[in-house]
């Protein structure tokens, strides 16, 4: 046994101190299964301190689907898959209003509007921005805007418009990254999250496990995450679908999932975890043990995957004994 997987409570102490180094992590994933509720334990002690027994619930709107000419090997919408999914152009101002209305009915403390593509045209941008002014007029929710690689100057007009939030993932590691996609970079994906973070926009910056990276890999990705300052990490557990490079992927665990979810929290102590795509497929009848290390989720569907109804998610919160935050206690960052 490694011997840094026995002492939870001085990787709790560490996390909690700032102290946590690669070593430390890659011991989370590599940990045997006796230690599991040990781990999740250490794990809730960090969790408590900056969102105590909080959930907080992410409404995801598809607002342009397919039609993407990057070759993201796990992506039913790029332009090197067959998947069967709908494909349509950016949705009506409208259609928009009428997802906001839902996320606001289902709890939904921030709105996520993502549009698939290399980066949005200036047009796009802008019916984008016009939509988010309606919806931040009509509800109290937090928007997150997901539109890929942006360039000079679009990170500031959506600021201007209200966007708290914007959502661009590393995925994976640097060095497993020309695995995943070859139509942009790595560092291509850092620069859009410090533009975001330039224009006063909270940076949402997460990743994808179970796309065939190695432990050092998925550890590598929570430190760049880490050290990029992400204050929100949606962490994908994949989701294989038909038609796409990466269709056979399908090995994760539901412990393995929440060794992953434990090993994000201790090493991004403060940042909001949460527990995004694959969710019910991976971590199946363990989901309520994820909002241990996780604070946040996403509730009904994904992007091109469907979820489980509302009523489930709130159940679980429920039974946890933990309470859905609303807007005037949800954290920004």
């Amino acid at each position: 046994m490694n011997p840094l997987s026995s002492n939870w409570d001085e990787i709790a102490q560490r996390s909690l101190a700032g102290e946590i180094a690669p070593e430390h992590a890659l011991s989370v994933l590599t940990a045997p299964s006796t230690d599991l509720l040990a781990m999740l334990h250490a794990s809730y002690r960090v969790r408590y301190q900056a969102f105590g027994n909080t959930v907080q619930l992410y409404y995801l709107l598809n607002a342009k689907s397919g039609l993407c000419p990057e070759d993201c090997h796990y992506c039913s919408q790029s332009k090197v898959s067959t998947a069967s999914i709908p494909r349509y152009p950016l949705m009506s101002k409208g259609e928009i209003l009428e997802a906001a209305a839902r996320a606001n009915d289902l709890r939904a403390c921030t709105f996520c509007i993502v549009a698939s593509g290399r980066s949005p045209a200036e047009h796009e941008l802008d019916h984008v921005i016009d939509a988010v002014v309606e919806v931040k007029r009509r509800y109290n929710m937090r928007i997150c805007c997901c539109l890929g690689i942006l360039k000079d100057g679009q990170a500031q007009k959506l600021a201007a418009a209200g966007v708290e939030r914007f959502n661009h993932n590393l995925n994976t590691s640097e060095a497993y990254h020309s695995e995943v996609c070859t139509t942009h970079t790595f560092a291509e994906r850092v620069a859009t999250v410090q533009k975001v973070k330039d224009a006063g926009i909270s940076p949402c910056c997460g990743g994808i496990v179970g796309m065939g990276e190695s432990d050092e890999d998925i550890v590598s990705m929570a430190f760049s995450l880490r050290d990029l300052g992400s204050e929100s990490i949606p962490v994908n557990f994949y989701h294989p679908v038909a038609g796409t490079p990466f269709q056979g992927h399908n090995y994760l665990t539901p412990t393995k999932c929440l060794a992953v979810l434990a090993m994000f929290r201790f090493v991004n102590p403060k940042a909001e975890i949460r527990i995004a795509g694959g969710r019910e497929l991976h971590l199946r009848s363990l989901q309520p043990m994820g909002l241990y290390p996780a604070n946040s989720i996403f509730v009904s569907d994904y992007l091109t995957t469907e979820g489980q109804p509302a009523d489930v998610d709130f159940g679980i919160i429920e039974d946890l004994g933990f309470e859905i935050v609303t807007l005037s206690t949800a954290t920004t960052g």
